[in-house]
């Protein structure tokens, strides 16, 4: 079991955006007992003796190219309906100190630095923060806006493989919680493999794509015929802002779509929308238009309607990534670990339907308690 005194670090990337500075909030306020754990699989019984880190053992800090401070972040993010009010000032010493460890990130406009000067410097700060703490193991966590994907002939790593590649360099285990590329780029396969790290990814599942993950096999294992699934999204904040982009908003909906491929064993007609609307900021609404054909051809609908907080949703999923993936390391486990696909739109491997995914989990939280 893990020792209650060794600290882990949670590393990141994007440490100054919502989702992280949920996370670092409501850490702080389940550790004082401010907040139940809600949304925190791993606070739930199965994984009482998995032997993972305790909420009260984590130490953050990350990369961003932004300068908002998270005390001031908080705030923000308490006048949008995100933190409930009195939280961001009760655990203002822990946002300072987890803001006190975040360090630039890049390549930022007129960065001339080339991809192993950014690597080098990445490495170079996980490795300062994991020293000056003494902490055990760090895991990095990937939560940055979505970046497209890199064109075929790429000569550039995209950002969010620089961030991997340095996790990879000094033995920090990666977890990417977005749809960029991170570490799946053919640069980078044998150094992954090479690690002995575990990793995990990619792209959380916290709305749209949580609800077809039970929708879908439902179909299947009714035998009703999918005819088409549609879908759009409306959202604001940072993450609206970066989907505005084609590219981006491409490399997101990939994973949307492949949970109905996998699970369908089609791909039905239908696209997903996703709409830049500033004015809902961090909050989110993912309507689905489902045509199904049921008995002697009748043709139904079934409409749904998920309206959601985004870093709220994501926040305790991040959580229980970076613990379960610490203790994956922990007990000497390496390569992609597909029994964390119940966090994932596009996971690394295993079955697409939530239901089969939480059992994968549990036994997951099993091997974790039956390891030394």
């Amino acid at each position: 079991m893990t020792n209650g005194n060794v600290r882990t670090g949670v590393w990141f990337v994007g440490a100054r955006g919502s989702v992280a500075t949920t996370a670092v909030a409501g850490c702080a306020a389940v550790t004082a007992g401010l907040h139940p754990p809600t949304g925190m699989v791993t606070e739930t019984a199965p994984f009482a003796e998995s032997g993972l880190p305790a909420l009260s053992s984590l130490v953050f800090g990350g990369h961003d190219t932004a300068h908002c401070p998270l005390p001031k972040r908080a705030e923000e993010l308490t006048a949008a309906g995100v933190i409930p009010h009195g939280l961001a000032a009760a655990v203002r010493g822990e946002l300072t100190v987890a803001d006190s460890e975040i360090r630039p990130g890049g390549p930022q406009s007129g960065d001339t630095r080339t991809d192993e000067e950014l690597i080098a410097a990445f490495a170079a700060d996980l490795a300062d923060f994991r020293e000056r703490h003494g902490l055990a193991r760090v895991v990095v966590v990937n939560v940055s806006s979505t970046e497209p994907q890199p064109a075929p002939d790429a000569v550039r790593l995209p950002p969010s493989s620089l961030y991997a590649a340095a996790a990879l360099r000094v033995g920090c285990p990666f977890v990417n919680f977005t749809p960029s590329t991170g570490l799946r780029t053919a640069a980078l396969k044998d150094a992954a493999a090479a690690s002995g790290l575990p990793h995990a990814g990619r792209d959380g599942k916290t709305g749209q794509t949580l609800l077809r993950s039970v929708l879908a096999p439902m179909f299947v294992q009714r035998a009703l015929s999918v005819r088409a699934w549609s879908g759009t999204n409306l959202l604001g904040g940072g993450d609206g802002a970066a989907l505005a982009d084609p590219a981006a908003a491409a490399a997101k909906n990939a994973g949307k779509e492949r949970v109905l491929a996998d699970t369908l064993g089609h791909t039905p007609e239908g696209e997903v929308h996703i709409d830049d609307v500033p004015a809902l900021g961090d909050w989110k609404t993912a309507w689905d238009h489902i045509a199904f054909e049921g008995f002697l051809g009748s043709r139904m609908i079934l409409q749904t309607i998920w309206q959601g907080c985004d870093s709220a949703l994501a926040a305790p999923l991040v959580l229980d990534l970076a613990r379960l993936v610490s203790r994956a390391h922990e007990v000497g486990l390496s390569g992609p670990l597909p029994e964390l696909g119940f966090y994932f739109k596009d996971p690394d491997g295993g079955p697409a339907g939530l239901s089969e995914q939480f059992e994968q989990l549990l036994s997951f939280a099993g091997r974790l308690r039956e390891a030394k």
